[in-house]
């Protein structure tokens, strides 16, 4: 293996000069020449650095933690490839998680952060935790940056515009003609569903239709929670033509609870979600979706998590560029004349 030494030896350089153009220390005053040299050096003998001994020297592991609540969800996967993508152009890594154990007593912060494992973390908690979690989860005061989440009094998370999203949901229904539109909501205490329901409620009032609170379901974003948005609506006394789902998940088990009960989607039911990923295009019928961007936020977290490590700067944002995006497919269509 290649040491440092091999690549300064290599390069025509001293061994200090290699370590600081490698690490891009903000001291390796040398020309573009030599640094093209030192860099060229180091890929012919293929160097790798000592992340170990870099660790020791500077109190730092250069890991991330990206903590989410299920691993298996398809939506987490862009938030992990952009989370990843800018997090090895810092010359950081990405370690993944559940937060299972994000929750009060829970050992998370003290064992990943506490132990030295990571320098800092992006937090996704579920919507089953409850808001005392959060409160412990932050009271380290550690590198933290939450997502699809807040706390009062914390500086640092990324959202979605989960209100414009909402609202393109709804606005597509709206202008194919229907009137009597239901809302498959997350849970009342859910950040990101009291976000959606602004939406929701705002398409629903600018196109002149009164907002109905009996007509807003907030049970969850799982596939059991969307199968029982569907037999809440089914005992509605007045059917809705049309429905939008908070979730993409809760929308896939609307769909198979519709079909169990030989509900046609679009003909009897359209149903719109927010959120698309491959799930959305593979059920049947394929579900028209609201595309929210996950990539960007991925990358948006792990840059604002670094930079309170590496300057105490923390911010909160939202992602609106790119917009959110409407995916339309076959679970839609034009109210019935």
């Amino acid at each position: 293996m290649a040491t440092l030494g091999d690549v300064a030896a290599r390069a025509g350089v001293s061994i200090s000069a290699v370590s600081r153009v490698l690490s891009n220390h903000p001291s390796a005053r040398v020309s573009e020449a030599t640094r093209v040299r030192i860099v060229d050096a180091a890929r012919d003998l293929q160097y790798r650095p000592n992340f170990a001994g870099r660790a020791l020297k500077s109190a730092r592991t250069q890991v991330i933690g990206l903590v989410v609540p299920d691993l298996t969800n398809a939506l987490f996967t862009e938030l992990m490839h952009g989370a990843e993508d800018e997090a090895r152009a810092c010359d950081y890594t990405v370690l993944l998680g559940r937060s299972d154990d994000v929750r009060p007593g829970g050992e998370v912060i003290e064992r990943l952060i506490g132990e030295g494992r990571v320098d800092g973390m992006v937090v996704q908690v579920g919507d089953g935790v409850p808001p005392a979690g959060l409160g412990d989860l932050l009271a380290s005061n550690a590198p933290i940056v939450l997502i699809n989440s807040a706390y009062p009094g914390h500086v640092g998370s990324v959202a979605l515009d989960d209100e414009t999203g909402a609202r393109l949901a709804t606005q597509h229904l709206v202008d194919l003609g229907h009137r009597d539109i239901v809302l498959a909501n997350g849970l009342p205490r859910s950040f990101t569903a009291k976000r959606r329901r602004v939406g929701y409620q705002r398409a629903l009032t600018d196109a002149g239709i009164a907002v109905d609170r009996t007509r807003e379901l907030r049970l969850g974003y799982t596939a059991a929670n969307g199968r029982a948005a569907l037999r809440r609506l089914l005992a509605l006394e007045v059917r809705p033509s049309a429905v939008v789902v908070a979730n993409v998940n809760a929308a896939v088990g609307l769909l198979a609870e519709a079909r169990a009960h030989g509900i046609r989607v679009p003909d009897d039911l359209s149903v719109v979600c927010v959120h698309d990923s491959w799930t959305a295009e593979n059920t049947w019928p394929p579900l028209t979706a609201v595309k929210m961007q996950f990539y960007a936020m991925g990358r948006t977290a792990v840059r604002g998590v670094i930079a309170r490590i590496e300057t105490g700067a923390m911010v909160d944002e939202v992602i609106t560029d790119p917009a959110p995006e409407l995916i339309v497919r076959e679970s839609t269509a034009p109210y019935p004349s």
